[in-house]
């Protein structure tokens, strides 16, 4: 039974963020690292967009970066305001190359394709089966979703940002490839959260994505129609759709850090690491990569990483709204973007800004909608 310093379970972007962290560090060559998968990871099976100010530490591998972006719903449309900041694509198949050819150069940082069936810390280590095999390590990252987790308990929401998009070419020329379409929330609500996302790449080409934020996912078919009458409705002809993608984001604040152990921590989604409000995850996770890797050099157990701030709260006060009252989500984001300036938000989400700061943008929303659900959670 061969034994490692770590092993990652589950080869996601919170484990390759944080194995390339540790490997150009420095400070883990002499320790052994596995990272554990079924899958390959060498297909474009997804894409992550993120802001971020200026230079950012990706763009080597950024497929497309935009400096505006429009907000729009049944009563008003507005091109963003992003100042500094950039919208920025990473296609899946970009990142893991670029992730496993830096991997490679360190003969201690192994990938094996396999699947991790059960894994148990020890005490004094960490026991992991797989299909084919057993392992033991001294720390374990796993980042396999367990959803029946925050589905035990009730006192934390648990939303879904769920999608289908078409990367679609038209007959017509209808995208403007130097502005995206952040959220349009001009599409029927439905009583949910709906809006449609647009990636343009040419006048003639684009990922079109219908997103919901709530609980319970629809029927495939709701998902398309909606696209195909959206397109529609942009004057495009005829369109050829050249890929799909889907996909199902947990949004909820509840405490998956809880369950960590000394040796074994939960990362990704299944460890907390999206953004909870909005279900972005490539910028938190690789903020939270990087503390990990520095926090793993103090040696201490690893149920000791995660600190509650304030904004965990923000979050989810937002989702106690969206849980009883999904159809508000439109509003909220329309009051967050309505004066156009999207820099002072984008802060906000990312978690930079000052308690003044954060009051700004606060304020800015539905006041009466937060301080109910400020009270219902006091009282």
């Amino acid at each position: 039974m061969k034994h490692y310093d770590y092993i990652f379970a589950g080869a996601g972007l919170a484990a390759l963020l944080t194995a390339y962290r540790m490997a150009v560090s420095g400070s883990f060559t002499q320790k052994n690292i596995l990272l554990l998968d079924p899958d390959a990871k060498a297909t474009n099976d997804r894409t992550w967009c993120f802001w971020e100010e200026g230079v950012g530490e990706w763009d080597s591998i950024v497929y497309r970066n935009w400096n505006t972006a429009v907000f729009a719903n049944e009563d008003f449309r507005t091109e963003l305001d992003f100042d500094d900041y950039h919208y920025k694509m990473i296609r899946g198949a970009d990142f893991y190359a670029h992730v496993k050819r830096e991997l490679a150069k360190y003969p201690s940082i192994l990938m094996v394709q396999d699947k991790v069936i059960s894994f148990n810390d020890r005490g004094t280590d960490v026991l992991v089966k797989t299909t084919e095999s057993e392992y033991t390590c001294s720390k374990l990252f796993n980042s396999i979703y367990c959803a029946t987790l925050p589905a035990m308990q009730k006192k934390y929401p648990v939303l879904q940002q769920h999608f289908i998009g078409w990367h679609i070419k038209t007959d017509k020329s209808v995208f403007n490839p130097e502005v995206p379409v952040f959220m349009d929330f001009s599409v029927p609500q439905k009583g949910n959260t709906r809006f449609m996302y647009v990636l343009p790449f040419s006048e003639t080409e684009a990922i079109v994505e219908y997103t919901l934020f709530s609980k319970d996912l629809l029927p495939e078919k709701e998902y398309e129609q909606a696209i195909a009458d959206y397109v529609q409705q942009l004057g495009a002809g005829g369109y050829t759709i050249v890929d799909k993608e889907s996909g199902s984001i947990p949004m909820t604040s509840y405490r998956f850090w809880d369950v960590n152990s000394k040796n074994i921590m939960h990362i990704g989604s299944t460890g907390g690491w999206t953004k909870a409000s909005t279900g972005y995850t490539f910028k938190n996770a690789s903020k939270l990569s990087k503390r990990l890797v520095n926090f793993l050099q103090k040696d201490a157990p690893l149920n000791t990483f995660y600190k509650v701030n304030r904004f965990w709260f923000y979050d989810l006060l937002l989702l106690d709204i969206l849980a009883s009252k999904n159809e508000k989500g439109g509003a909220i984001f329309a009051a967050m973007f309505r004066k156009g300036k999207a820099a002072p938000v984008f802060r906000f989400l990312d978690e930079e800004t000052s308690f003044w700061g954060d009051l700004k943008v606060i304020w800015s929303c539905p006041k009466g909608l937060f301080i109910k659900a400020l009270l219902a959670r006091l009282f």
